[in-house]
């Protein structure tokens, strides 16, 4: 603990997230904010009201510290909302990350095996196709367990290793199996998960297949090689009609969810030829074409990603004219929420 840290806590009014850490003993005088967490169904919540109580505590007495367990710039979602506020300004103190504490259980090198550390909160959409070793951070309660467990769907799944209260006296480190996740384990919020392999889901194993598929084809294949951007325009607008016809048959009745996904199939093999052949020619590839699309459908859609807790939804009146909007400040090249 830095000279720095405890001369914080002696000159400023200051208050810890939570006492659940080795060196909170010494600043046994503090308030903490643990009763936030005993009281609340979602740890984000928590999050919210610690940085309300804390921006109202700094605008009545000025200058107040905060100290939060580890380092506050790794996976601490309250410094991040803390930074998001106008009305106060912050100092940061970088201390030991509670991942130091992790990697020397684990007994593992992040950089030379190039984990990847993901919000156990948001885990369905960090790992989406993410393969590798994975440390799962901010896994407190039985739900983020069960939504863990859930996102991933492939026949062999790896055992996982529970880290508890790393560096206190009930510390935990045990293995579970993955079925298991949300039955075995008494989440609280020093709790984190080690995965040594995430193999990918089945609709990324499927994608990066057609991907290998695709560039070999270009490799191999006399028809395929020789195509370009241009000579393919014909059967791209082919099956895209085809898609449409094979979806009016189905409403109809006449036609199968089987023929709708043949077309879908064909159709998306034109997009992967494309980002095959803009690969080849080093200037965009699948990546980015899954990066772009999946950027401007966040920023056209705030009141999905940047709405605030509690604020109403939208009508799809209102939707239609955000819509609008949002692509006229596109077009005009105003992207202030771009990726």
């Amino acid at each position: 603990m830095s000279d720095a840290v405890l001369e914080l806590a002696k000159t400023h009014h200051t208050f810890l997230r939570t006492r659940q850490h080795p060196c909170a003993d010494v600043f046994h005088q503090l308030e903490s904010f643990d009763h936030l967490y005993e009281s609340a169904l979602d740890v984000a919540d928590v999050y919210e009201e610690i940085v309300e109580l804390l921006v109202r505590e700094s605008l009545e007495r000025g200058a107040v510290g905060y100290l939060v367990p580890g380092s506050p710039l790794i996976a601490e979602r309250t410094v991040d909302l803390l930074r998001e506020r106008e009305e106060v300004s912050i100092e940061i103190l970088v201390g030991v990350s509670f991942l130091d504490l992790a990697w020397e259980r684990l007994q593992v090198d992040p950089i030379a095996q190039r984990v990847t550390i993901v919000d156990g909160q948001r885990f369905e959409t960090e790992v989406a196709g993410l393969s590798g070793p994975v440390l799962v951070a901010q896994c407190d309660n039985r739900f983020t367990l069960s939504d863990i467990k859930l996102s991933v769907d492939v026949e062999e799944l790896p055992k996982v290793t529970v880290l508890q209260r790393l560096g206190l006296e009930d510390e935990l480190v045990f293995e579970v199996e993955w079925e298991d996740l949300d039955r075995e384990i008494e989440p609280d919020h020093l709790t984190s998960l080690w995965i040594p392999e995430l193999p990918l889901t089945d609709v990324a194993q499927s994608v990066v297949g057609l991907h290998t598929l695709v560039r070999r084809l270009r490799s191999e294949c006399p028809w395929d090689r020789d195509q370009t951007h241009a000579s393919l325009i014909p059967g791209l607008l082919e099956e895209a009609n085809e898609v449409v016809g094979a979806i009016e048959a189905t409403e109809r009745g006449n036609g199968s969810f089987g023929d709708v996904v043949e077309e879908l199939g064909d159709l998306l093999f034109h997009i992967m030829i494309q980002s095959a052949i803009g690969e080849e020619e080093e200037r965009f590839d699948l990546a980015d074409v899954a990066r772009g699309i999946r950027n401007k459908m966040i920023r056209r859609h705030p009141h999905i990603f940047e709405r605030e807790p509690g604020a109403p939804m939208p009508t799809k009146e209102e939707l239609v004219q955000q819509w609008k909007a949002i692509k006229a400040a596109e077009r005009a090249g105003i992207r202030p929420n771009s990726l």
